[in-house]
C-alpha cells in the first residue's frame, strides 16, 4: 500500500450511507494515527527520540580575581563563576548526571595574542585543574579559542591591516590545546573557525603524548547575531570590526558541509553546529551526511529569548525548554551544549525518581 497516496487510505470508494456505515472500514482509514497517542504509556513506547541527562553539556564562565559569583544581566540565572564557586557548580553537574561541562575563561590578563591561555598557571590551566581535582569523573571540555584572552576580542592575533592572522593563530592554538590537555581536559573544542586549526591541534596533542584526547570541532559556526549575551558574559566584545571573515555566512548551507568534511579530514573526532535553533537544518544535514558524533550549541541568544519570553508570561519555561531540547535530538544532536542543562536535568531526574 502506498502510504503517501490519500486514495490508498480507503478500502473501496466512500459512499453516502448511514452514519454507522460512514465510519466502517469501507469508508474510513483503517489506520488511525491517534491510536499511538492515546496514553502516556503508548506515547512513550513508540517515541522515536529520547532525552537523557548525559545528552546535556553545561557551558560555564569562570572569571579570575572575582570575589563572588556575578549574575549576567542578559542571561537570567547564569553567572560568572569564581575560581572557587566553579567547583560547587561542577559537583552539581556531576551529581545531576550531565554529559559534561565546557569552560570559558574571563581573563584579567589580556594582550594582543591571548598569551595567558598558553602558559602553565594561566586561567585556562587553573580552572581545568580545579574542576578535575574536585570532580574527576565529570567530563571537562576545554574551549580552544583566544577571544576571551585578547585585548581586541578577536579569535587570534591581528595583522597590520587589522585582520586575524590565521596561520599564526593555529600555531598558537596548538600550544593552548596542550596546556588544556595537561591540565586534565577530556576534550578539546576549537571554536575560532580558523582554517587548519583541527590539524594543528591534532599534531600538537600527538607530539606531546595526548594521542587519545579527542577534538570536538566547531565545524559549522556561523557569524550570528545571537551571540550577544555570550560576549557580555565572556568579556569578548570586539573593539572594532566583526568576525564575518572567519565565521560562516548565515545564508550558506552547502559551505557547512565542506567545512565539516575538512575538519573530519584533519582529525576531528566529533563535530558541532553553532548556533542551534536557527540552524536545525544544518544540524540535520551534518548528521545525515557524515554520521559523526554531532553536537549542537543552544547558544546565549536562544537561551535569553526563552528566558525573557517566560518571564513575560508568554511561555511555560519547563515545557518549552524540554520541547526545545527534544527538537535538537530529533534533528540529530548526540549532545546539546545548553545553559539550561541543570534545569532540564532536574526535570528528567524528577521524572525518573517518580517512575
Amino acid at each position: 500500500m502506498n502510504i503517501l497516496s490519500p486514495k490508498s487510505w480507503f478500502k473501496g470508494t466512500p459512499q453516502k450511507t448511514s452514519e454507522k456505515a460512514a465510519h466502517s472500514s469501507a469508508a474510513f482509514p483503517q489506520t488511525r494515527m491517534r491510536r499511538n497517542r492515546g496514553t502516556e504509556g503508548i506515547r512513550r513506547l513508540v517515541r522515536e527520540n529520547v532525552l537523557e541527562t548525559q545528552h546535556l553539556i553545561l557551558p560555564l564562565f569562570v572569571e579570575e580575581e572575582l570575589a563572588e559569583r556575578m549574575p549576567i544581566k542578559s542571561m537570567p540565572g547564569v553567572y560568572r563563576e569564581t575560581e572557587d564557586s566553579i567547583v560547587t557548580v561542577a559537583l552539581e553537574a556531576q551529581a545531576a548526571g550531565l554529559g559534561g561541562i565546557m569552560l570559558f575563561g574571563v581573563s584579567h590578563h589580556k594582550d594582543a595574542t591571548g598569551s595567558d591561555s598558553m602558559r602553565a598557571g594561566g586561567l585556562l590551566d587553573r580552572m581545568i585543574r580545579k574542576v578535575k581535582a574536585a570532580a574527576p569523573d565529570l567530563l571537562v571540555i576545554a574551549d580552544a579559542c583566544f577571544c576571551e584572552y585578547t585585548d581586541h576580542g578577536h579569535c587570534g592575533p591581528l595583522t597590520a591591516h587589522g585582520h586575524v592572522d590565521n596561520d599564526a593563530t593555529i600555531e598558537n592554538i596548538g600550544r593552548q590545546a596542550v596546556i588544556a590537555a595537561r591540565a586534565g581536559a577530556d576534550i578539546i573544542a576549537p571554536s575560532g573557525m580558523m582554517d587548519g586549526q583541527v590539524a594543528a591541534i591534532r599534531d600538537a596533542l600527538d607530539a606531546n603524548g595526548f594521542i587519545d584526547t579527542p577534538i570536538m570541532a566547531y565545524a559549522a559556526k556561523y557569524a550570528s547575531s545571537f551571540y550577544g549575551p555570550f560576549r557580555d558574559a565572556a568579556g569578548c566584545s570586539l573593539n572594532k570590526g566583526d568576525r564575518k571573515t572567519y565565521q560562516m555566512d548565515p545564508a550558506n548551507g552547502d559551505e557547512a558541509m565542506r567545512e565539516t568534511a575538512m575538519d573530519i579530514a584533519e582529525g576531528a573526532d566529533m563535530v558541532m553546529v553553532k548556533p542551534g535553533l536557527p540552524y536545525l537544518d544544518i544540524l540535520y544535514r551534518v548528521k545525515q551526511t557524515f554520521g559523526m558524533p554531532t553536537f549542537a550549541y543552544n547558544i546565549s541568544g536562544e537561551f535569553a529569548m526563552l528566558k525573557f519570553a517566560c518571564e513575560a508570561g508568554a511561555l511555560d519555561y519547563d515545557r518549552a525548554v524540554m520541547e526545545m531540547m527534544m527538537c535538537f535530538r530529533r534533528a540529530g544532536a548526540d549532545g546539546i551544549l545548553t545553559y539550561t542543562a541543570l534545569d532540564v536535568a532536574k526535570q528528567l531526574n524528577a521524572r525518573r525518581n517518580a517512575a
